[in-house]
């Protein structure tokens, strides 16, 4: 399948079958909402929806309203603004049409869409959001929404992701979150979480705020901390150049001092994709649908990656790290929504170890290099879209493994890990080892490392591990230390895998989901994990409620005169 080429959307005979598969490979050519545009240290992405252009027929985009493939798009032009063009430091988004900044999600196609769709829709358009506030806290990216017209529900939670929100007061743009009164749903994508814990808004405030439908204007909004400024249309250009200057004084993108530095560009992922499953370069999944599981195999370089600043610059998007992370997020991503029914993924490594150890050390030898520092960033950002893919993860450390290091954190975001003990076959046994990459470089969305997670922040465990260095741990002793969850050795291996993935299939995947979600993230809360456990579980329910999706629902009946039914019991 050839990126360039390929709709986002495009039907494909699995083992005999035509089914409808989803891509997540664009580029700016085949653009149909969003325009990038690049001066100097300031980029600008104007959305300008194309009504025609949803990524599935039977509703129009109106309203500067998007769907999964306007969010395609946006995922994919932030992640060239930070690999193409490193000189950036803000980011600005903006509305290409008159009166209308965004109203969010569109509702047809939502009242059309599966539950599944729903429920995927919006953990993509949320990890997209995420991500750009994850750029700006660790890499320096910074972003403004310069909200002129109405601003609603999905179109507001773009603009709360932003460090800094600007309103033209023009008496009629309004901020607004009106998913409660006219549909009966929550805002989808983190608004309630992010308007409390990142906002700082009063919970009484926040309270009027989510139950009226009508929108709140610049004065209020600002008074409220809605947004952070507002000027009038004569004076809001003004307003622009400032909340742009004092945030480029506070970036710290490397490349960003350099305007001379040239980018990279991302050139077009093409994956095999067949009966067999998911196939890329450096990353293959076999998924097993008869029962409903994915085998991942994620592959250590063949030989020493580029190891100096120029090297790594010429080999582009082909350089390792990158290859590597921009085709496991790839294929996460078409796992979760082109195998719905693929509910345990197994992930195994294979290679030389050594090349992941001396990987690790050129990623924090020049880890102040703009390049090598967004790779990092964008290994964070696809491990962290692991740990809440809503699938039962199981890591396989057997012969041939190479969890080492940033490999390591693959199997840290599982749920299981086992490791195959060969006591008496030493020189073929697997091992793991563990680098400085274990211990801060790629932080879980509840802002500890996923060592601190496993070992409830218990910080003597820590230290004991810090003082192993990288020296390679036979399977007895990473059972002692608690870096794997069991390890059989080779005569009762195959049996208790078996039994062990067999079991996990058979099991309610709403309740595997449920009780997942509420494991992987002990003590402390965040925003982020607010975001994918609390919300994700109630607007899970919410969507096969009645009162939202039924045939008297709000969802359903928005748009056309009718009133809701509600069932008034409170559940």
């Amino acid at each position: 399948m050839n990126a360039m080429t390929e709709p986002l959307l495009f039907k494909q005979l699995i083992e005999g079958q035509e089914r409808e598969l989803v891509s997540f490979a664009t580029h700016p050519t085949k653009y149909q909402h969003w325009t990038l545009s690049v001066e100097g240290d300031i980029a600008r992405l104007k959305l300008d929806i194309n009504e025609d252009g949803g990524i599935k027929p039977g509703y129009k985009l109106k309203l500067n309203s998007y769907d999964l493939g306007v969010d395609i798009e946006l995922h994919d032009a932030i992640n060239r603004v930070r690999f193409e063009h490193p000189a950036v430091k803000v980011l600005v988004f903006e509305s290409g049409k008159e009166k209308i900044w965004c109203s969010g999600a569109n509702i047809y196609m939502l009242g059309l869409s599966t539950h599944g769709w729903k429920v995927n829709f919006c953990k993509f358009t949320n990890e997209t959001r995420n991500g750009l506030e994850d750029s700006s806290r660790h890499d320096g990216l910074k972003s403004i929404a310069s909200v002129t017209g109405a601003c609603a529900g999905g179109g507001y939670e773009l603009a709360l992701a932003c460090d800094r929100i600007i309103m033209v007061d023009d008496r009629s743009s309004t901020v607004s979150l009106p998913e409660v009164p006219l549909l009966g749903v929550l805002p989808g994508t983190g608004g309630l979480t992010r308007v409390t814990d990142k906002r700082k808004v009063r919970r009484d405030l926040a309270d009027i705020f989510c139950t009226t439908s009508e929108g709140v204007r610049a004065d209020r909004a600002k008074d409220w901390k809605l947004i952070d400024g507002h000027a009038k249309p004569q004076q809001f250009s003004q307003l622009i150049a400032t909340e742009i200057e004092a945030l480029r004084a506070q970036s710290t993108r490397a490349a960003g001092s350099n305007a001379n530095i040239k980018g990279i560009e991302l050139t077009a992922l093409k994956p095999l994709i067949d009966d067999a499953g998911y196939h890329y370069s450096t990353v293959n999944a076999q998924v097993d649908r008869e029962k409903r599981v994915a085998t991942i195999t994620v592959k250590a370089p063949a030989g020493a990656i580029e190891a100096t600043p120029e090297a790594i610059e010429a080999a582009g998007a082909s350089w390792y790290p990158l290859r590597m992370q921009r085709e496991l997020d790839d294929l996460i991503l078409n796992l979760r929504t082109n195998e719905l029914e693929v509910g345990t993924w197994v992930i195994q490594t294979q290679g030389d170890a050594n090349q992941i150890i001396k990987m690790d050390a050129v990623l924090d030898h020049l880890k102040d290099h703009w390049l090598v520092k967004e790779t990092t960033g964008a290994l964070r950002r696809t491990l962290a879209r692991l740990d809440v893919t809503s699938r039962s993860l199981i890591a396989l450390v057997d012969s041939g493994s190479c969890f080492s290091g940033t490999f390591y954190e693959l199997a840290l975001s599982c749920d299981r890990i086992y490791m195959l003990d060969l006591p008496d076959s030493p020189d073929v046994a697997p091992v793991l080892q563990l680098t400085a990459a274990n211990f801060g470089w790629f932080p879980a969305v509840n802002g500890l490392t996923r060592l601190q997670t496993r070992f409830c922040e218990d910080e003597a465990t820590i230290s004991q591990l810090k003082g192993l260095g990288d020296s390679p741990l036979r399977a007895d002793q990473a059972l002692a230390l608690g870096l794997v969850t069991l390890s059989p050795d080779d005569i009762d291996w195959d049996d208790e895998i078996r039994i062990m993935l067999e079991e996990r299939a058979s099991l309610s995947p709403d309740a595997m989901t449920g009780l997942e979600a509420s494991l992987r993230f002990p003590g402390k809360e965040t925003m982020e994990t607010r975001i994918f456990g609390r919300l994700s579980a109630w607007q899970n329910w919410i969507f096969i409620r009645p009162n939202a999706v039924g045939e008297d629902g709000a969802l359903k009946l928005f748009g056309t005169g009718k009133k809701a039914k509600f069932d008034w019991k409170r559940v």
